[in-house]
């Protein structure tokens, strides 16, 4: 751990022994240290980079107060994966592919990656719907009070989005039986983007009202005792808890095409069962307490890491995955990365990655092979194997994944 300490600022404290940290994310992690709110340092996480708002990879504990572009606007953005008895090989891999994007609505955003897309017309999505009915309630007392957040809500659950979310079918390293593991990542779609944006614009105004003189305002926090500032925490948890139900809609929607393949397979049906080993948020906000005081924790790109607790770190479309456990570091606030962290702008990245690279870099993965996701190719990324040891002291890897499907949207 590296710690930097600049006048009138909190002081910085770095896993990134080994890997590379831009200077404009060293710009912004030095403007967030400078906060008076902030208390009392705050944590980087090995796959820092520059991001919208505030630094992705990491951790900013608040006094009382919550900036809202810090949590950005894919709140409740994580990771769920799951262990099964299936043999791997018993799966194949382009019809599994096949199976996935048939049961799960990709991409976005609007109709496009929602229940509402014309394919799904007649497709039962009775979970999903009976999963909204539990966020029904709470999302019309949200909207009742805010009613530029009202949208496409319901449409969006159990879907997985664009970008950098991805549905994965690994193997572990080291494994004589080739298990089968699923692993995917996603959050709260078209509603968390409406609540992240609309509350980014209200602490800005509260900016304005109370400190004219903040710079960067994209810092603009929420503070506590102010009615807006219970608004948001509110719809801040919803957005949390819709994504997380997602997460678990589309990892039951692929366990489902997974005992469909197994059943008219060759060879007879195959019986197995699934261990789902984590369900983890890495943009979130959530109180906690920390060297004796309770504060605001918001977990920019970076995950969970408490004394024994599971989470997951995954690499890239071409690399290795990572099942960690928790160490429980104080100094981290108990937290890790939540991957292997950007090292090119997704515009450097079409611009830079030949579509022959990319397609050498994913060899041996049934995934997309185009130039619309240069921007996750493998060259894009740090290397996950430096970003794992520069965070020794905060996790144990305990499972090693390598994928060999990857459905993107």
């Amino acid at each position: 751990m590296d710690i930097v300490i600049e006048h009138d600022r909190r002081p910085i404290k770095m896993w990134t022994d080994g890997v590379e940290v831009e200077e404009s994310a060293m710009g912004q992690l030095r403007n967030v240290a400078g906060l008076d709110i902030v208390w009392p340092h705050v944590a980087v996480m090995p796959d820092v980079h520059w991001g919208i708002g505030a630094t992705v990879g990491s951790v900013i504990p608040t006094r009382r107060a919550i900036i809202p572009a810090a949590v950005g606007v894919d709140i409740g953005c994580g990771m769920i994966a799951a262990r099964t008895t299936l043999d791997a090989n018993a799966v194949g891999a382009q019809r599994m592919r096949e199976v996935i994007e048939d049961r799960i609505p990709v991409g976005g955003p609007g109709v496009r990656g929602s229940w509402s897309e014309e394919r799904f017309r007649n497709v039962r999505h009775d979970p999903e719907e009976h999963a909204w009915a539990d966020l029904d309630e709470r999302w019309d007392a949200i909207v009742r009070k805010h009613s530029m957040l009202e949208g496409a809500a319901a449409g969006q659950l159990g879907t997985l989005g664009s970008g950098n979310h991805f549905i994965e079918l690994c193997v572990e390293e080291g494994d004589p039986a080739s298990r089968l593991w699923v692993m995917l990542h996603s959050g709260s779609r078209g509603p968390g983007n409406r609540i992240g944006r609309y509350f980014i614009e209200k602490a800005k105004e509260e900016r304005l009202r109370l400190h004219p003189a903040l710079g960067d305002p994209d810092l603009a926090w929420l503070s506590e005792g102010v009615p807006v500032f219970d608004d948001y925490v509110e719809a801040v948890e919803w957005a949390q808890d819709f994504a997380r139900v997602s997460r678990e809609l589309m990892l039951a929607r692929v366990i489902g095409g997974l005992h469909y393949v197994a059943q008219v397979g060759e060879g007879g049906p195959l019986a197995f069962a699934t261990t789902v080993m984590a369900n983890c948020h890495h943009n979130y906000v959530r109180r906690e307490r920390h060297f004796g005081e309770d504060v605001w924790v918001t977990r920019k790109g970076a995950v969970s890491a408490r004394a024994g607790e599971f989470g997951i770190i995954p690499g890239s479309m071409g690399a290795r995955s990572f099942i960690v456990r928790g160490l429980g570091n104080p100094e981290s606030f108990e937290t890790c990365s939540h991957g292997a962290g950007r090292r090119m702008s997704r515009g450097q990245a079409k611009r830079e990655i030949p579509l022959a690279r990319h397609i050498e870099a994913t060899a041996g993965v049934e995934c997309r092979k185009d130039a619309g996701v240069l921007d996750e190719s493998p060259d894009a990324y740090k290397d996950i194997d430096a970003v794992m040891a520069a965070q020794r002291d905060l996790v144990e890897p305990v499972h090693v994944l390598k994928q060999f499907v990857c459905v993107k949207g």
